[in-house]
């Protein structure tokens, strides 16, 4: 349980600086927008997103979030990751750019994993010592 708890504290918050972090503090930078135009997004697009980035990363990062928003927030962040494969591959071709998605979306599905076997190891009840019956012979 311990190599699981730091297996997703390690990815998840790989992440959340790639892409909630780094995006809430890059978002209104002009190559952050010559980006969103080059793939051939609206500018509204690139404030939404970011947005929506930063919501998922904090579902993702905070413990006390329940289960179902973190999953809700693991396929957004699936979706977006898969999206920008694409759409790097449609507008500019098979190149090394569509690598830096693939790798979050791997270490999105570690995380993800991880986080489910932690979830069923708190769900799952802890057995009692058994202590002897008095009753039955030995």
């Amino acid at each position: 349980m311990r190599r699981n708890k730091i297996i997703y504290w390690i990815f998840t918050g790989i992440i959340f600086a790639f892409d909630s972090l780094i995006p809430a503090l890059t978002s209104n930078t002009q190559l952050a927008i010559d980006g969103i135009r080059r793939l051939g997004f609206p500018d509204y697009f690139r404030v939404e997103l970011t947005v929506f980035k930063v919501l998922g990363g904090i579902v993702l990062i905070l413990p006390m979030v329940p289960r179902r928003y973190k999953e809700w927030a693991y396929a957004g962040f699936g979706i977006n990751f898969i999206s920008a494969t694409v759409a790097t591959w449609v507008v500019g071709g098979f190149s090394p750019n569509i690598v830096l998605p693939l790798v979050l979306l791997a270490m999105l599905v570690i995380s993800y994993v991880s986080y489910n076997k932690l979830a069923q190891s708190k769900s799952k009840p802890q057995a009692l010592p058994q202590e002897p019956n008095q009753y039955l012979p030995a």
